[in-house]
């Protein structure tokens, strides 16, 4: 199993970026997909998941109405469209799923919201 996650950067605040997560090595489009950031010296937290069919999301609740989940099961991609980025936002953004019921992470993408 292997994720990797890209799009990370720097952003002013009130910018967009669009995360992506290329995933490979299990059955993409049968597992949900999940979104989680770390901040520094804070714990991993949860941002997203959606469904293995992509009907269903979940957001948390610091992101809601900000930020949006959706993939795309021919490219075994998922992604995350963050929008009005908040400093708080800043974090390292890590994909994850558990084929099998082990937790697989990528290696995160950094996600900067700066003046």
């Amino acid at each position: 199993v292997q994720l990797v996650e890209s799009g990370g950067g720097l952003v002013q605040p009130g910018g967009s970026l669009r995360l992506s997560c290329a995933a490979s090595g299990f059955t993409f489009s049968s597992y949900i997909m999940r979104w989680y950031r770390q901040a520094p010296g804070k714990e991993r937290e949860s941002v997203a998941n959606i469904t293995s069919g992509g009907s269903g999301t979940y957001y948390a609740d610091a992101v809601k109405d900000r930020f949006t989940i959706s993939r795309d099961n021919a490219k075994n991609t998922v992604y995350l469209q963050m929008n009005g980025l908040k400093p708080e936002d800043t974090a390292v953004y890590y994909c994850n799923s558990r084929p099998g019921g082990i937790h697989y992470w990528g290696k995160g993408t950094l996600v900067t919201v700066s003046s």
